[in-house]
């Protein structure tokens, strides 16, 4: 059971937390690209999930220095996610171009928005409630990192919903 007048069980928490919301994410992008027909689809939720991957280790090695230093483990260069090379090579006009009237992929990118935008409020929530200004930035950065996938995921799902909705004849124009 969890001691929540105990701040470093709480931090213990949020980091499961953080931790799980990885899985949950490697999970479901990683069905996505196995259940895609489409190769840039596929090739799209293989990398998100990827991705997902490297954030579970680098939250595992966060959470074994917070066992061995407590709250120090946070005093850390964080540096804001950069996926400009992430989205060039995954946001392609191929992608755009196979997915367009996809009711699959529309289906997947919003739920996948739907995970990073959760993920977004509950670290941001943590920022909001810590008192150590090294974890809260921290949680913060986690925050960002999530919300730099979401910004992604937006841009395309807006373009190929676009398209759909002009092919099916949904758009006032």
């Amino acid at each position: 059971m969890i001691d929540y007048n105990d701040p470093n069980e709480q931090i213990r928490e949020i980091l499961r937390r953080a931790y799980q919301i990885e899985v949950d994410g490697y999970t479901f992008y990683s069905m996505v690209a196995e259940q895609a027909k489409k190769e840039p689809v596929q090739e799209l939720f293989d990398k998100l999930a990827q991705d997902e991957v490297q954030h579970k280790a680098y939250l595992k090695g966060v959470m074994g220095s917070f066992e061995d230093k407590g709250v120090e483990a946070f005093k850390i260069s964080l540096r804001d996610p950069d996926l400009k090379a992430f989205t060039e090579t995954i946001f392609t006009e191929k992608f755009k171009q196979q997915a367009k009237g996809a009711d699959f992929e529309l289906g997947a990118l919003s739920i996948g928005m739907t995970l990073e935008t959760n993920a977004i409020r509950y670290f941001a929530s943590a920022a909001q409630q810590a008192t150590d200004a090294d974890v809260k930035e921290f949680y913060e950065f986690l925050a960002n990192w999530e919300r730099s996938h979401l910004e992604a995921l937006q841009s395309l799902y807006n373009g190929v919903r676009e398209d759909f909705w002009s092919e099916g004849r949904f758009s006032p124009f």
